[in-house]
C-alpha cells in the first residue's frame, strides 16, 4: 500500500529501485540454493553479507584514535569506521543513529526524536541539539480526553494511535548537527546504513523478543505487519532480517535532503498514516486518528539550547534543558548529593542519600519542568536550593514518598517546612536508546534518541521502512492545573533522556546515558555515584545492579539490588520492592572515559537487554 505520489517518474524510480534490490538478493538465494521469504525478506542463515560472524561483541574496549558505545554491534562498527576514515565525533554519531534505525527499529528510527550533547574540543564548550518532537497545531490539553466518559482515553489505546504521533524532529537534528559541527554531508554517512537495510542483519534475541512482544498490535497494522511479521510471526533468531523499504528511504533522502522529509511527497505520506491509519480490514482494535497536518511538519524546528551545567565537586556536569527533565534532575539530585560524604567504605549509606537525592529532585520535576517558559533552571540548579533541600535528609531516616516540591524561588531559609504532597509519576516508556562517541581531536558526543514504547505508534509508514514514533503520550494525559507537563498546540512533551558530560579542569572525563523512561534520570545519577565514590571503574559502575527512586511510594530495584541491600536499606526506612519490567532490568546504558590524554574507555552493558557494543579506533 503505497499512497499519493507527486508524479510518475518517482514512483517508476522507486520501484526501479526495488527490482535492481529484489535481483541482487533472487541472485544471493539462487547462488546458495535456499529459499526467500517475501515480506521484510527473511532468509536462513548462510545468506547473504550479513550472515557473517558479523562485529566482534564486547562491552569494553580500551584504546585510541576515538571510540564509541552503542547497544548494537553493526552501529558500533558503523560509527568507528566513520571515526577511522577522518570523519569526527560528530558525523559518527549521526551515522551510528542511522544504523540503529535499521537494527534497533522500535526504539530509533527517523520518525522519533532526541536529544543530542556535544564536546567541542577546539572551543571547550558544550552545546546541545533539541530534537524532540511537536505536538501538532492542532493538539489541546484535553485531546487525549474521551468526551464520552471525560477521562484519559486508556493508555494503551493513546500509543497505538495516530493521536499519540508528534512531528519528528531526528532528521533535523541530524541536520543542524552535521552544518554546524560535522564534516561529512549526510548523504555519505548514510551509505552504510543503505547497504546494513538492503544486505541484512542477523536477528538476535532482543530483536526478536521485541518483535513478540509487539505482535498483536503489530498485526492489526497492515505495513507494519507486513514489514516485521511476513509469516505473521516474529524473525527467528539467526535469522537475517532485510528491510528493502527503509534502505530506499534513507537514499532518496541522501538524494533529496531533508525537505523531502518535512516538506515533500514523504510529508504528506507522514501525515496520511498519522490521519488515517492504515488498520488490517480484520481487525477489532480502536485506532484513533491524529491530528498532524503537513503544515506541523514543514514547521518544525531542531533548535539549539544552552546545556544544564552544575558544578560538583571538582567536575562540571553538562545535561539537556527542558523540555528535558535529565539535565535539570540529574544536576538537582547531584547539588543535594555533594552536602554529604559518600564513600565506599559505607556503600548503603551512600545509596540512602542517592535515593533521597532522586526522592527531591523528582518531587520538583514534577512541578516545574516542562516544556513552559517559566522553568526556573536557575534557581533550581542553584547552590542555595541545594542546601535548602538537602536539611530535609536524615542520615537513618528516609523522607515518605511521594514529597512535596521545595519552593526554589531565590529566598532560601536554614530548614523550612514543607507541606503537601508530590505530584504522581507519569508513565515513560522504558524504551530508548543511548550512544556515545569520541574522536582522535578529543570531541564527544552523547546522545539519546526514541520512538518511545517499543514500536512506538505501531504505525509504519507504508513502504517507507520506519515506525512513527508515541512521544505525545509522555504529556499529562489528564490535564491538571498548574501541570508544566500539559500537551498543548507545537509543545514538547517533557523527557526524562538525560545524555551527561562530565569535564575534569575543562577537558573531558565521562560521557554516559541510557534508556529507560523515566529511570533514565536515576541510571545516569547512580553510574556517577557508583563511579565517583564507590570505588568502581567504569565497566563496574555501569554492570553494578541499580535501584530507581523517583518520587514513589516504594523505591523499584533490580533483584540483585534487593539481594545485596534491602535489608540494610529497610532499617533506614526505605521501601524496596522489584521493578517490574519488561524486561526486569534498568536501563540499558553507554558510557565513555578518558583516562588520559588519547586514551579512552568504552563501555557497555554486559549482560542488560542481552548486552551492548563498546568499539575503539586502535585497541590497546
Amino acid at each position: 500500500m503505497v499512497f499519493g505520489r507527486e508524479n510518475a517518474n518517482v514512483e517508476l524510480s522507486r520501484l526501479n529501485g526495488r527490482v535492481r534490490m529484489a535481483g541482487r538478493l533472487v541472485a544471493r538465494v539462487a547462488l546458495v540454493g535456499v529459499p526467500l521469504l517475501v515480506g521484510a525478506v527473511l532468509v536462513a542463515p548462510g545468506v547473504g553479507p550479513a550472515a557473517g560472524a558479523g562485529p566482534a561483541v564486547k562491552a569494553v574496549a580500551t584504546g585510541t584514535g576515538g571510540a564509541v558505545s552503542t547497544v548494537d554491534a553493526d552501529a558500533s562498527r558503523v560509527a568507528v569506521d566513520v571515526l577511522k576514515r577522518g570523519g569526527n565525533a560528530v558525523d559518527a554519531a549521526v551515522a551510528a543513529a542511522a544504523a540503529l534505525g535499521v537494527t534497533e527499529p522500535y526504539v530509533a528510527a527517523l520518525g522519533g526524536g532526541g536529544f543530542f550533547v556535544y564536546y567541542d574540543a577546539r572551543t571547550r564548550k558544550v552545546h546541545t541539539i533539541d530534537g524532540r518532537e511537536t505536538a501538532p497545531g492542532a493538539m489541546r490539553a484535553d485531546s487525549f480526553v474521551d468526551p464520552e466518559t471525560k477521562k484519559a482515553i486508556p493508555f494503551d489505546e493513546a500509543v497505538t494511535s495516530g493521536l499519540s504521533v508528534g512531528v519528528p524532529g531526528t532528521l533535523a537534528q541530524w541536520d543542524q548537527a552535521l552544518r554546524r559541527h560535522g564534516t561529512r554531508k549526510l548523504s555519505e554517512l548514510l551509505e552504510p546504513s543503505i547497504q546494513l537495510a538492503e544486505n541484512g542483519f542477523r536477528v538476535d534475541q532482543e530483536f526478536h523478543d521485541q518483535t513478540a512482544l509487539n505482535a498483536g498490535r503489530f498485526a492489526d497494522i497492515v505495513p507494519t505487519k507486513e514489514l516485521f511479521l511476513p509469516d505473521g510471526t516474529p524473525p527467528a533468531v539467526g535469522t537475517v532480517f532485510r528491510n528493502p523499504d527503509l534502505a530506499a528511504t534513507y537514499r532518496e533522502i541522501a538524494e533529496r535532503g531533508i525537505d523531502w522529509f518535512y516538506r515533500g511527497e514523504l510529508a504528506k505520506e507522514i501525515v496520511q498514516t498519522v490521519q488515517k491509519p492504515p488498520v488490517a480490514d480484520a481487525s477489532t482494535r480502536k485506532v484513533r486518528p491524529g491530528l498532524m497536518e503537513a503544515a506541523d511538519l514543514s514547521a518544525y524546528k531542531a533548535p539549539f539550547r544552552a546545556p544544564t551545567r552544575v558544578d560538583y565537586r571538582d567536575l562540571e556536569v553538562y545535561g539537556m534543558a527542558p523540555p528535558s527533565s535529565g539535565g535539570s534532575t540529574v544536576g538537582e539530585a547531584l547539588n543535594i548529593l555533594e552536602r554529604f560524604p559518600l564513600t565506599k567504605r559505607d556503600p548503603v549509606q551512600a545509596l540512602h542519600y542517592y535515593l533521597e537525592a532522586s526522592k527531591l529532585a523528582y518531587a520538583d520535576r514534577g512541578a516545574y519542568v516542562g516544556d513552559v517558559p517559566e522553568v526556573p533552571l536557575k534557581q533550581l540548579l542553584s547552590d542555595g536550593y541545594a542546601k535548602e533541600r538537602a536539611c530535609l535528609v536524615r542520615a537513618d531516616t528516609a523522607l515518605k514518598a511521594p514529597v512535596a516540591a521545595g519552593s526554589p524561588d531565590g529566598s532560601y531559609k536554614k530548614c523550612p517546612k514543607v507541606s503537601g504532597e508530590g505530584r504522581a509519576l507519569s508513565y515513560e516508556g522504558p524504551q530508548t536508546t543511548n550512544l556515545v562517541v569520541s574522536d582522535k581531536w578529543g570531541n564527544v558526543v552523547a546522545y539519546t534518541l526514541t520512538i518511545e514504547q517499543f514500536g512506538g505508534s505501531g504505525l509504519t509508514v507504508p513502504g517507507r521502512g520506519f515506525i512513527l514514533n508515541n512521544e505525545l503520550t509522555d504529556f499529562s494525559l489528564t490535564p491538571t492545573a498548574g501541570d508544566p507537563n500539559t500537551a498543548g498546540p507545537g509543545k514538547r512533551p517533557r523527557s526524562s533522556m538525560a545524555p551527561t558530560i562530565v569535564l575534569k579542569d575543562g577537558k573531558p572525563f565521562l560521557a554516559l546515558g541510557s534508556p529507560g523512561g523515566s529511570t533514565i534520570i536515576t541510571t545516569v545519577l547512580q553510574i556517577l555515584l557508583n563511579r565517583l565514590h564507590l570505588g568502581m571503574d567504569l565497566p563496574e559502575a555501569v554492570a553494578a545492579p541499580r535501584a530507581t527512586q523517583r518520587n514513589t511510594a516504594e523505591t523499584l530495584a533490580e533483584q540483585e539490588f534487593l539481594d545485596r541491600y534491602k535489608s540494610a536499606l529497610t532499617a533506614k526506612g526505605q521501601k524496596l520492592a522489584l521493578f517490574p519490567g519488561p524486561p526486569p532490568v534498568i536501563g540499558a546504558a553507554t558510557a565513555l572515559e578518558f583516562l588520559r590524554p588519547h586514551l579512552v574507555q568504552a563501555v557497555a552493558e554486559p549482560t542488560r537487554r542481552h548486552g551492548g557494543s563498546a568499539m575503539v579506533v586502535r585497541p590497546r
